[in-house]
């Protein structure tokens, strides 16, 4: 079940409720006794997995830009 604070105490006692929340714990804010917040630690990203898409570069991707177009990038 979750932690239920007013919005004073939650103020007050910000870092703590944090800390609590990266435990895993689940802080539910009360402004006026309604629930109006909920305090929730994130999810760990997920690692980046290289190679995961399919496909191949063709040879055109290597060649150089043309000059045209190699102008706009350099203003």
């Amino acid at each position: 079940m979750a932690c239920k604070v007013n919005v004073h105490e939650a103020k007050t006692h910000f870092s703590q409720l944090l800390e609590r929340a990266h435990a895993g714990e689940e802080i539910v804010i009360a402004k006026g006794g309604t629930p109006y917040a909920r305090l929730v630690p994130l999810a760990a990203p997920k690692p980046r997995e290289p190679g995961i898409l399919n496909g191949k570069l063709g040879e055109a991707f290597f060649e150089p830009l043309p000059e045209d177009e190699l102008e706009v990038w350099e203003r």
